[in-house]
């Protein structure tokens, strides 16, 4: 049966004129809009609160897991305040989808940045001068033109909306120099409210960015909101890399049909990657810097537009990437620090479905990683807290518990129970007595007042007569020499599997320091013992991870799969044929919905999530002939 003409968003959906809405401050008015609008029934956990705060008028500093719904946080105070709300971002990809997104919505959003033909930038400034405009996207570098500062400066800004604010950081993973201009703009732009996102920020860059990027007045410091960094529909899972090819080839195996993204540590290794998947029959590409940018811009299309296809990546790729529906992220080899392990793990499930993420890992890797902080050209201090941020790293990959309690304890969040959610929770780690070289360990930190440094202590348990511990007369102490059982780099394991366990805190900022927890201190005393892993063992079957898979695709429920893929190709022609994402149409969860419910008119399309007044009426009816199709078919009949 031929396929009805695909609807077409025209300039008429995408007039820039903004909404007519009376000016709103309170939450009823946002839940409002969050229906007609966005098609959500209600905000996600912390939205409510933060959005509260905005439109009082109150600065804020907001640190939002990914995939919690931080753009919203924004995007919807635009819709209810006059004049324009200025987003800065890094991110161009970012910036663009979500651009497509909000003028899906029919929200009047433009994105000013280099890509732009000349016509189309001229065309934003022609919007922002008169008023056109409720949301502009501004890169940073950008804002710091004068052409650029004097445009605001007319225009009617009413909120600076900052995303990735940890950027602003020095002790950020991301510093980017061009948003120290942001304090700068706000001067020239004078009383300005101010809101900065961010997903990972500990507390030496939370403090960092409340002095560079807010005013210091007492009375106009902004309201801070940590809101957790767990994801607990993301399974964790790591593994020593011994044979990554058939490693990798056995996860994929479980996600066939899905989206996912699997990193790799250079341009070539995600080039053989991608040929070795295609091999295995897996629609895959390749993406990384030094590609042609027509090539590399044609590859993301493709990634962003299209169902099923996994992109074997260097870093370069996934920064702004806004897909919903990336079904896993796989780390062919470790990744930078802890913190870029979270990000990037982030660009997985930001529907809230369950998502996979494996990262395997080798002494190789850690070897360069090292090699490329001590080789690189950042300052003494950046480099000593690189070093520990990679450390922290390795403690999770070799974390004898629970891969979410030592990843959120990385964050400062305590007293999480075990997930049930990991590889270590489901038994695939092995495990050994360790409560003798705990105390060897903790006891050669207490001995030497809790001032020391993994090496410093490692020397003093293998009994090494380094210069430090002649001048410190730490040959003197009982514990010189005890741990001779264990060479170098087990001592480097046990560490990080202490700090893991939570039984050692270490001081970023303050070189590398151990002290001792209370957990730890009854290890030491003999009140408890500890295990630490001793090897990874075999992972998975292939029939667990396809069972673990679906459940990841299809979610829970009975959701008729033949009509999810059905409404999937029409989504994906919709999108091919608007040259926009194909989440920008529907996102996952609402073609789900759509295949449980099986709804048949317009009225029961308007409950589905993510459907919104505009979403209605472009897509509605697109969707409803998916849904008779499938029902009418013979095979459907038989089923039913």
């Amino acid at each position: 049966m031929d396929q009805e003409p695909i609807t077409k968003m025209t300039d008429e959906h995408l007039t820039p004129k903004p909404t007519s809405l009376p000016p709103m401050a309170d939450l009823a008015a946002a839940q409002s809009l969050l229906r007609t609008v966005f098609g959500f029934a209600e905000f996600r956990a912390g939205q409510a609160e933060i959005m509260e705060t905005i439109l009082a008028g109150r600065d804020v500093l907001a640190v939002m897991p990914t995939g919690s719904g931080k753009s919203l946080c924004y995007q919807l105070p635009a819709l209810m305040r006059g004049g324009l709300t200025i987003v800065v971002s890094p991110l161009i990809a970012l910036m663009r989808n979500q651009v497509a997104q909000l003028r899906g919505y029919g929200i009047a959003a433009a994105s000013l940045n280099s890509t732009n033909g000349f016509d189309e930038n001229r065309t934003i400034v022609e919007q922002i001068a008169r008023g056109e405009l409720r949301l502009a996207y501004v890169a940073p570098e950008r804002l710091a033109k004068p052409e650029t500062v004097a445009l605001l400066r007319r225009a009617n800004v009413g909120l600076l909306a900052v995303d990735e604010a940890h950027c602003i950081s020095q002790w950020g993973h991301d510093f980017r120099p061009d948003y120290m201009n942001l304090a700068a703009l706000q001067n020239e732009l004078g009383p300005l409210q101010t809101i900065a996102f961010t997903a990972t920020a500990d507390a030496a860059t939370r403090a960092d960015i409340l002095s560079r990027l807010f005013r210091q007045q007492p009375q106009e410091q902004p309201q801070v909101f940590v809101h957790g960094f767990d994801r607990p529909n993301l399974r964790l899972a790591m593994s020593a890399r011994n044979h990554g090819r058939s490693q990798l080839a056995q996860f994929i195996s479980g996600h066939r049909g899905d989206s996912g993204i699997i990193y790799c540590a250079s341009r070539r290794r995600a080039e053989d990657i991608a040929a070795f998947l295609r091999d295995e029959g897996v629609k895959s590409l390749h993406y990384h810097a030094g590609m042609d940018a027509a090539e590399r811009s044609r590859n993301q299309d493709v990634f962003l537009q299209e169902d099923g296809v996994v992109m074997a990546a260097t870093i370069a790729f996934g920064m702004g990437i806004d897909k919903p529906d990336v079904r896993f992220v796989c780390h062919h080899d470790l990744p930078n620090n802890i913190e870029s392990y979270y990000q990037e793990i982030g660009r997985a499930g930001r529907d809230g479905l369950p998502a996979d993420t494996l990262t395997l890992f080798s002494t190789g890797d850690i070897g360069l990683r090292r090699r490329q902080i001590e080789e690189g050209a950042a300052s003494d201090d950046q480099k000593r807290v690189d070093r520990l941020r990679l450390n922290a790293l390795v403690a999770l990959c070799e974390s004898p518990r629970c891969r979410r309690q030592t990843l959120l304890g990385y964050f400062g969040e305590t007293g999480a129970s075990a997930c049930g959610n990991c590889d270590i929770c489901a038994g695939s780690v092995a495990v050994v007595d360790g409560t003798i070289a705990a105390q060897k360990a903790m006891s050669a930190i207490v001995r030497t007042g809790e001032r020391f440094g993994t090496e410093h202590l490692i020397n003093l348990l293998l009994g090494e007569e380094t210069e430090a511990i002649r001048n410190f007369r730490h040959d003197a102490l009982p514990t010189f020499g005890v741990g001779k059982e264990h060479d170098r780099n087990e001592w480097r394991s046990i560490f990080r599997q202490l700090y893991a366990a939570g039984m050692l805190s270490l001081d970023i900022t303050g070189y590398g320091r151990w002290t001792i927890q209370p957990a730890g201190r009854a290890v030491l005393k003999g009140q408890a013992r500890i295990e630490l892993r001793r090897q990874a063992v075999t992972a998975p079957g292939k029939k667990a991870a396809r069972k673990a898979a679906a459940t990841a695709t299809l979610g829970e429920g009975s959701a008729d799969h033949a009509l999810f893929e059905a409404l999937r190709a029409r989504r994906s022609a919709l999108a091919k044929a608007q040259a926009v994402p194909a989440y920008v149409i529907l996102p996952d969860r609402s073609l789900l919905e759509m295949a449980r419910g099986k709804p048949t008119t317009l009225g029961e399309i308007a409950g589905i999530h993510g459907v919104g007044e505009m979403k209605l009426k472009l897509y509605g009816e697109e969707f409803l002939d998916v849904i008779r199709r499938h029902q009418a078919s013979p095979s459907q009949r038989r089923a039913d």
